[in-house]
């Protein structure tokens, strides 16, 4: 019997998401392992008179890729793949890891040549295609998660399967006040960092991108963050996981990066390129039913009562400049000591709006 929780967020993926209209070319890229998500996300489609392209692929090429490709390879773009891109109108992208680690070995530098290698398209699909990311329940995930399937499976749809425009329309109340302020303070353990938002456009993201969602986030700017941060979870990029980051801030630019685990790691992915220790993003989560640190980002950056950071690219319809190769999101909690002050002006305590 098909789960009535897979057919409501295949809904919500096409009709709130992507806003998929007749006549569209939708594309709908994902793991063989998100097959029931899948097909209904094409059932989906096909019921608002567009046409659905299926492409299924395996996680292992990946690797295959990083741990035999050569550097023509490692470098080539697929045009038929920036064909779609420049073709298409929308895209959902279905995500089902079998092996949250399966990179864990691969070299850094040969992902990041990749990543280059990928930014047109990237770019392409980011700025001029509608386009939803979405993770299918699978035991790998649940693993990570320290839950049983079924209880992440429950955890999974209780945090996606929610009041979209209930929550748009609370995020841009916040919204409104944040984009009245010019300088953010966060203040928590071992942390005060300031950076400078006037000027740049904060976003509410409600479910259009990212499944779930549930946070508002700008671009600092790029010479302006100050102070240092240490991150109590730990941030997990391309399958490695990295304990303890602390990150000292001078003009924008991180000077000193430590870890207690993973630290080589860390500072590899900084150096992938000039924009690399530089900030892209300051988000607020804000979806509440996400209240425990799952090591995936798509949930654990929308906790209600936390901040994350990215290191590297920018998003440009916020107003920031910063380009990278990487976009890598670093979760601060602010539940128990934490603050969040608006040009001095207290917004946040212990995880909790005062706006």
């Amino acid at each position: 019997m098909a789960d009535p929780r897979v057919d409501r967020l295949a809904e919500i993926l096409v009709q709130h998401s992507t806003k998929v209209q007749p006549g569209e070319l939708v594309a709908i890229m994902g793991s063989a392992v998100a097959k029931p998500l899948m097909l209904a996300c094409y059932r989906k489609v096909l019921e608002a008179g567009a046409h659905p392209r299926l492409s299924v692929a395996f996680d292992e090429t990946q690797e295959f890729l990083l741990k035999h490709g050569n550097d023509a390879q490692l470098d080539y773009l697929d045009p038929v793949r920036m064909f779609e891109a420049n073709t298409i109108q929308a895209a959902i992208r279905l995500r089902a890891p079998e092996n949250t680690r399966l990179l864990s070995n691969t070299d850094p530098a040969k992902l990041g040549k990749t990543m280059i290698a990928s930014r047109p398209w990237f770019n392409q699909i980011i700025e001029h295609v509608r386009w939803v990311l979405c993770d299918y329940p699978t035991p790998a995930l649940a693993q990570d998660a320290g839950m049983s399937l079924a209880d992440y499976e429950a955890f999974l749809f209780s945090a996606t399967n929610v009041d979209w425009a209930r929550m748009e329309r609370e995020l841009e109340r916040v919204g409104a006040r944040l984009q009245q302020g010019a300088e953010v303070r966060i203040v928590g353990p071992d942390t005060d960092l300031t950076l400078h938002v006037g000027g740049r456009s904060w976003k509410p993201a409600a479910g259009e991108h990212n499944m779930p969602d549930g946070e508002i986030f700008t671009a600092p700017r790029e010479d302006s963050v100050n102070g240092h941060i240490r991150y109590e979870f730990p941030a997990i990029y391309q399958g490695r996981e990295v304990e303890g980051i602390r990150l000292t801030f001078e003009r924008g630019q991180i000077v000193e990066a430590t870890a207690q685990r993973g630290e080589a790691f860390l500072a590899s992915v900084l150096d992938t390129d000039a924009g690399a220790r530089r900030l892209g993003e300051l988000g607020i989560g804000t979806n509440y039913a996400i209240q425990q640190h799952t090591k995936n980002i798509l949930f654990d950056e929308k906790m209600g009562g936390t901040v994350h950071l990215a290191v590297g690219r920018a998003y440009a319809f916020t107003g920031g400049t910063n380009e990278s190769a990487i976009h890598w999101d670093m979760i601060k909690d602010l539940r128990q000591d934490g603050a969040i002050y608006l040009d001095g002006e207290l917004i946040q305590k212990n995880g909790k709006m005062l706006i």
